[in-house]
């Protein structure tokens, strides 16, 4: 992973209550996902850890989720985060290093077989044009890897020249929107939209699955 935070949160820590995005997300939809589902693996895997009030973030659920022989290496270039990810996970590859640098020196990995993620904070408003360059450089070096890009859907339209710099992508892709309500009257984030090329079988599914937990259908 090329963004990788804290791996580890609070829903009782300040940033989570102030936003109200906890209460609005995964507060709402817990309880609609079946019980066999991957997503509560890891949400028990996290809380196991640091109680009934924490919540994972991708390297976590990518963790909780690995095979025996799988490994996973995460970038992430805040000392604090990369202090506490290390807490959070041990066992992982985690390094303090700007993770698009990373992500272009590990690919194509050996074997070949693997799956990238990128999902920036985009605080850096020129994320939006830079990210899908990357993930097109990314795929000519790597053709077959699984590819994932994260955007977030806003209300102020931020996001659409990203979305219009993927319009060219190969046909191998999948291109998933999930929209929901602000998580507060002025909230700015509408929705939350996943590219990934070389979707593995049965991800179109599932993601339409998880449309139907946000959406309680």
């Amino acid at each position: 992973e090329a963004h990788s935070g804290r791996g580890l949160y609070d829903l009782t820590g300040p940033e989570a209550v102030k936003t109200g995005e906890a209460a609005a997300g995964i507060g709402r939809v817990e309880g609609r996902f079946a019980p066999d589902h991957p997503y509560l693996r890891a949400l028990a895997h996290a809380r196991g850890i640091g109680g009934k009030t924490a919540y994972p973030g991708s390297p976590m659920i990518a963790k909780a989720l690995l095979r025996e022989d799988d490994r996973i290496t995460l970038a992430e270039r805040h000392p604090a985060e990369v202090a506490a990810l290390r807490q959070a996970l041990t066992g992982a590859d985690i390094r303090e290093t700007d993770g698009v640098e990373m992500a272009l020196s590990l690919v194509p990995p050996t074997p070949r077989r693997g799956l990238l993620m990128i999902d920036p904070s985009y605080e850096v408003k020129t994320e939006f044009a830079t990210m899908p360059k990357l993930l097109k450089q990314l795929h000519r070096k790597w053709p077959v890897g699984v590819l994932m890009l994260w955007y977030p859907i806003l209300a102020s339209g931020a996001e659409a020249p990203l979305v219009k710099a993927l319009a060219d992508l190969p046909e191998n892709c999948l291109h998933h929107r999930l929209h929901f309500p602000p998580a507060r009257p002025g909230h700015g984030m509408t929705g939350s939209g996943m590219v990934v090329l070389n979707p593995p079988w049965g991800l179109e599914d599932s993601a339409a699955g998880i449309a139907r937990v946000a959406s309680g259908g």
